[in-house]
């Protein structure tokens, strides 16, 4: 289990953040220690709002008092609402904070469920609860929990390799969430900087995504549409308004996404990685199948965009190691749509192959001219056999250094 502790000075966001969750659905309202429930399943933010700051002296030193919590099972831990609660409680109650105000939260958005706990790290006086070695002693807690309860061991850095999304199936039914659990998962899981990007990392999980526009009481009017696809990336049912999914799904919301994504790659240096994998997969073979092969052994999924006469336009990589999306020609030339396809387009590919026949000793062709006669020595030593002069090896040019003595001889005796 993995617990990721945050703190911060805004009870309104956390609240708002999860119980906009539990109200439309989206997960449950587990538990609550000192805050009102009222039973329905949902949650009164301004009710709420108002008992934590019953709790909240008006002398709070502490800049921020909101500790924001994420508890995380190992996906292949499967838990009751009743165990999940007792798992909270018994947590914030090894962490210390116990008797404070708190809530605990059931996230079902994506099929990995997780809880989220708001409290305040302040107590009525406004001082600062003890925090020392806050994020050491959660591990020690939580190894403790997984050793007592029979849980798996989950460490907070998964290999990304092992993806927990899923293709959208149609035949599964309810498609509406799972639409919305693909998008979701990928806007938390990856960093992509485009929305040519964005539309590639969707299509690998059969989710479409187009970009209407329009003027709605003269104001322009720009958002995002997701449809679920089949394999073979035709749209199936009906699609989705990004307002029905989440806010932090539509236009704006990916657009910041691509911002920061930009900043981070860049910061990290993460196209770097990407670039020298796929390099290395790309000297290995000329053949567009195997290439792709190569890169999911390594981690990385690549999608390809063809025109109607099977040439590639475009080539987007999605490499699950870094999180990160990446087309081609932004990690280089070398890698651009243009070069992939002529990198994969074989030289001499269908073509016949071009007879070469080799004169005799007693050939006539060498008495026509002697200019004919020493082109086509120069070119046999220099030209059809190296290819390039650096590459000749010891056997080419010795060949071709007796093809010279045999010229220069020739030459002496007309001489």
């Amino acid at each position: 289990m993995v617990a990721k502790i945050s703190i911060g000075s805004s009870l309104y966001g956390a609240l708002a953040y999860n119980g906009e969750k539990i109200n439309k659905e989206e997960g449950r309202l587990l538990a609550t220690n000192k805050i009102f429930d009222n039973c329905t399943g949902k949650l009164d933010i301004a009710r709420a709002m108002e008992d934590f700051s019953r709790y909240l002296s008006p002398h709070i030193r502490t800049e921020k008092p909101v500790i924001h919590i994420s508890l995380n099972p190992h996906p292949d831990d499967r838990l009751t609402d009743t165990e999940l609660e007792g798992i909270a409680r018994e947590y914030m109650e090894k962490m210390g904070y116990g008797s404070q105000p708190y809530i605990v939260f059931k996230h079902e958005d994506i099929d990995r469920h997780h809880l989220h706990i708001v409290s305040i790290r302040v107590d009525e006086n406004g001082r600062c609860l003890n925090n020392a070695y806050n994020f050491h002693r959660s591990k020690t807690i939580t190894r403790e929990m997984e050793e007592k309860y029979g849980l798996h061991k989950a460490e907070r850095k998964r290999n990304r390799q092992d993806n927990p999304l899923r293709k959208v199936d149609i035949s599964a039914g309810d498609v509406g969430k799972q639409v919305a659990n693909t998008v979701k998962g990928v806007l938390a899981t990856y960093r992509f900087q485009s929305m040519g990007e964005y539309r590639a990392l969707l299509s690998l999980y059969n989710v479409a995504v187009e970009e209407p526009r329009g003027i709605v009481n003269g104001r322009e009017y720009h958002g995002l549409v997701y449809s679920a696809t089949d394999d073979a990336g035709n749209k199936v049912g009906n699609p989705f308004k990004s307002s029905r999914i989440g806010k932090g799904t539509g236009y704006e919301a990916v657009e910041a996404r691509c911002a920061k994504s930009k900043e981070y790659i860049k910061e990290k240096k993460l196209a770097e990685m990407t670039k020298r994998t796929v390099l290395a997969a790309l000297q290995k073979t000329f053949h567009k199948e195997e290439f792709v092969r190569l890169l999911h052994d390594k981690g990385i999924d690549t999608v390809f965009r063809f025109t109607d006469t099977g040439r590639i336009y475009g080539a987007t990589f999605i490499d699950h190691r870094t999180g990160c999306v990446l087309n081609g020609s932004r990690m280089g030339k070398e890698l651009s749509a243009n070069a992939l396809q002529e990198h994969f387009t074989l030289p001499f590919a269908g073509e016949m192959p071009i007879p070469l026949t080799l004169p005799s000793d007693n050939t006539s062709a060498m008495a026509v001219g002697d200019s004919v006669g020493e082109e086509w020595e120069y070119t046999s030593g220099l030209g059809l056999l190296s290819g390039d002069s650096s590459g000749t090896d010891a056997q080419e040019e010795a060949f071709a250094r007796n093809l010279r003595r045999k010229k220069k001889k020739k030459n002496q005796r007309k001489i």
